[in-house]
């Protein structure tokens, strides 16, 4: 065992009295040391840590998988409509639950051209829908 040196055996009597000193007074303050909490273990590479207070609350007993977790993982898909196998990122799952506030037990069904092709269709439909109730309209005026 290598003999402690000059410096560290001051650096150690250093700590132990400053720790002392300040455990003295504390006790005279009537004041106990804050009761931290662990830290959050570290997360693997590629992956983005859960915020659970900025998810959209739910009324469910069991907490889904990531937040149970701690992080978002990516996971892979298959588009419902083209059949494509697709990723949806960690970060791209940090926006829709806790920036969109998406249902958490949702999960990404169509890749971004399907998405953008099914946005398109209800804007249509949308539009021919409300063109029909406003010819209604002009005809029972």
């Amino acid at each position: 065992m290598k003999k402690e040196g000059y410096r560290e055996r001051r650096l150690r009597q250093r700590t132990e009295r400053l720790e002392k000193r300040r455990r003295k007074l504390m006790s005279a303050m009537g004041v106990a040391l804050p009761n931290l909490p662990p830290l959050p273990p570290p997360i693997p590479a590629g992956t983005v840590r859960v915020n659970p207070s900025a998810l959209e609350s739910n009324s469910s007993y069991v907490p889904p998988d990531f937040v149970r977790r701690g992080y978002y993982l990516d996971e892979e898909f298959t588009c419902q409509d083209c059949g494509k196998t697709e990723v949806w990122t960690a970060a791209q799952q940090k926006w829709w639950y806790e920036v969109a506030k998406g249902y958490i037990w949702t999960s990404a069904i169509r890749c971004r051209a399907c998405r953008l092709k099914e946005r398109k269709r209800r804007e249509e439909a949308r539009k021919i829908h409300l063109e029909g109730i406003a010819k209604k309209r002009a005809k029972s005026h």
